[in-house]
């Protein structure tokens, strides 16, 4: 017994219309900040950073220098960085937002674990800035994954 419908939730499979424009670009890199690698056109490269072992964890002032420092070894535009520091001894969490995407972060100092994100689509170099994740936080043990995001293949092209 309500007050109308419920909320409009949109099918995740939708129907092909011939008469849409395809939502894939051609070969051809646009302005959308797409890029071409190896063959390869996809929207950016997403790391996924386990550190185990590391050090310094709990120093907010290192961290918010070292996502800066991030971003800028990337060649990634900063636009906001917010950290929250769980005090004492409770770590970090916090993000540095990009134009070109996002670097994240979630700290345990107390198990030497830190986990990050780095996310980033255009000309830029993530792999840059996982160097100076590495360089401040000394890892002895390090797990590295890297998806790129909005794959287009082939098959997929007008």
């Amino acid at each position: 017994m309500g007050g109308g419908p419920g909320p409009h939730i949109a099918p995740s499979i939708v129907a092909e219309d011939s008469a849409r424009p395809s939502p894939f670009p051609t070969n051809k890199i646009d302005d959308d900040h797409f890029v071409e690698r190896d063959g390869v056109i996809f929207a950016g490269a997403h790391f996924i950073i386990d550190f185990w072992g590391a050090m310094h964890l709990n120093d907010l002032a290192l961290m918010e220098r070292t996502l800066r420092e991030c971003a800028e070894k990337s060649g990634a535009t900063l636009l906001h960085i917010h950290l929250h520091h769980f005090e004492p001894a409770g770590g970090i969490s916090g993000v540095a937002v990009l134009a070109e995407s996002h670097i994240s972060v979630h700290t345990w100092p107390e198990r030497e674990f830190a986990a990050f994100d780095i996310f980033m689509c255009g000309d830029t170099r993530p792999e840059e800035g996982l160097e100076v994740l590495k360089r401040v936080f000394v890892p002895r043990k390090m797990d590295i994954f890297e998806k790129r995001r909005g794959r287009i293949s082939n098959e997929n092209l007008p």
